[in-house]
Order: structure tokens, then sequence, then C-alpha cells
């Protein structure tokens, strides 16, 4: 499936090449061109057996995720529940979820890796080559990326991502989940109105960019 989504992605980029649009700016336009390109490929490839639905939408978001996301990167991006994506390698790539790191099964190659990281930086109008072999950047979504080639690593691109939660948007949502007493949570509060300096830290996955933010 990634491999259909990515040759249908191309497609579309002709069609996009074409009519001289923008996808960035205009997403609606982007699904609406996918859709379009999933239907044609259905229709040729699976006449007499009837597709199902849920199929047909995964295969769209795939297609999307190609063209305006990041790639098969994207799906743990959209899980909330998945607080930070690396890459040591091509085929070992690791997600974070509650504190606890996972191998995911995903593997890729060395160009899907630097086309992905190329594609992070553009959008903050960032580069990396040899000339600048490491960077840190955000991501329109918040999330953190801090990325390095060789020389400076050895063999592989490296990436690191911290996303940005959306499930804790609030001091409230700290004292619901836990991570902060009432009382501590007031205080704090208390001293960002007074503007008084505030020091956080701690280990790792702990909430230090939550807190911040």
């Amino acid at each position: 499936m990634p491999e259909t989504a990515r040759l249908l992605a191309e497609r579309v980029r002709e069609r996009v090449l074409a009519g001289a649009l923008d996808l960035d700016r205009e997403p609606a336009a982007a699904e609406r061109l996918a859709r379009n390109e999933v239907r044609r490929h259905v229709e040729r490839t699976d006449a007499g057996r009837r597709v199902a639905l849920a199929e047909e939408s995964l295969l769209v978001r795939d297609v999307l995720a190609e063209l305006t996301g990041y790639g098969p990167l994207q799906p743990y991006f959209d899980d909330d529940g998945v607080e930070e994506i690396w890459i040591n390698r091509p085929d070992a790539i690791f997600i974070a979820r509650d504190g606890v790191a996972e191998r995911t099964g995903l593997q890729l190659t060395e160009r899907e890796v630097r086309d992905l990281l190329d594609r992070m930086l553009a959008s903050g109008g960032r580069r990396i080559d040899l000339s600048r072999p490491f960077v840190d950047a955000s991501l329109p979504d918040g999330s953190r990326l801090h990325a390095v080639i060789p020389d400076i690593v050895r063999g592989h691109a490296s990436l690191n991502i911290r996303k940005f939660s959306r499930r804790i948007r609030s001091l409230a949502r700290l004292v619901e989940l836990g991570a902060l007493s009432a009382e501590a949570a007031g205080f704090l509060h208390a001293a960002v109105v007074a503007g008084a300096n505030v020091l956080v830290s701690g280990a790792t996955h702990t909430g230090n960019t939550t807190s911040v933010q």
C-alpha cells in the first residue's frame, strides 16, 4: 500500500504542476485531487471487485500524507499517544508512548529519510547540508526537530522529533492528570502572572516542554 500511495501521489503532483496549484495553501484541493486519483486507481485495478470504503479511505489518507504530510511517519504525528519519534537508521525507527520507547516495524530508504528531512525543514525555510550538518527547528504543529547528517554522525542521518501534546492545554488539565497538585498549579500560575523567573527541569518524557507551553 505505501508504494501505491507514493505512485498515486506522484500522479497528483503532476496534476498540481499542470494546474499551478499550491497544496499548502489549498488543503481542500489536495484532498479532492487525492480522492479523485484514488477513485481512478480503484476503478482501473479493481474492476468487478467491490472495494471497501474503509480501504479506499486509508489509501486517500496515505496519498495525502505523501503530498502534504510526512509520508510514512504521518500516522505517528496524527497519534496523540505518541510523544516522540526518532530515526537512528532508515531501518531503526522508534517512537515513545507514555515515556516508554518502542521500535516500529517501519523501514525506509536513505533517500526517503532525506526527503522527509528536507520536507520538514522546508516549512521553516531551513536547510541542512555539509556546511550545516546539524539543525534544530520547529515544525508547523509545534513539534521540535533535531537532525544531524554524516559526517557528524556515522553512516546515516539521525532525526529526533519531540511532539507538541494536544492533550494538555492548561494547568487544570495537568492537575486532572495528576502531574501537578492544585496548590502547585496555583503557585505556578501566580509566578507567571507576576513575571517571576521560573526554572523547569526534569528527566526526558516528564513533561518539561508541556509545562512550559
